[in-house]
């Protein structure tokens, strides 16, 4: 039986990815739609939404983790 970790910090790293494919889906969506911006020009979006994940996970308290 696996117990889950409900942590703030497993919270938040949990977060990280979901965020950056919404990220990347609304870049996309742009491009389709023909707006100014488009994937192409702001692909580093994604990148700095993984970059502010990693830094929320690493700045939430680990209190009350579960280690695996």
């Amino acid at each position: 039986m696996s117990v889950r970790c409900n942590c703030a910090r497993c919270m938040v790293g949990g977060l990280r990815w979901p965020l950056a494919l919404i990220t990347l889906g609304v870049l996309l969506f742009a491009e389709q739609w023909g707006w100014r911006y488009g994937f192409r020009e702001l692909w580093p979006v994604v990148l700095i939404v993984i970059g502010v994940g990693k830094v929320a996970e690493a700045l939430a308290p680990a209190e009350g983790h579960v280690g695996r």
